[in-house]
């Protein structure tokens, strides 16, 4: 399992714009094929850096994603609302201690 994590700093003027654009693409993302789960963060200080955090089967899927007209299009229109370069990580679970009852 690959999570990618996107860190996306909008401009102030461009949240709105943002949100539409990642609202009418989500379920196409999330029904890509190897696509395990999608969520979209925002920081609680500065409204206007969002996080993606979506789950991968295999680095595999993330790739083909990453080749996809969906991808490339997306992406496209998303990069005309960035106030700053975006930053990526993909990355391996080592370990997970949630959920609380696994403690027990």
């Amino acid at each position: 399992m690959i999570t990618r994590i996107v860190k996306l700093n909008i401009s102030p003027d461009r949240e709105d714009s943002f949100l539409s654009l990642f609202n009418s693409s989500k379920l196409r993302i999330r029904g890509f094929e190897g696509c395990s789960g999608l969520k979209l963060y925002r920081d609680q200080r500065y409204s206007n850096i969002f996080f993606t955090y979506s789950l991968w089967e295999t680095s595999e899927h993330l790739n083909q994603y990453r080749n996809s007209d969906l991808f490339q299009t997306t992406w496209r229109e998303t990069k005309k609302l960035f106030a700053d370069r975006p930053r990526a990580w993909s990355l391996h679970l080592i370990d997970d201690i949630s959920p609380k009852n696994n403690l027990e």
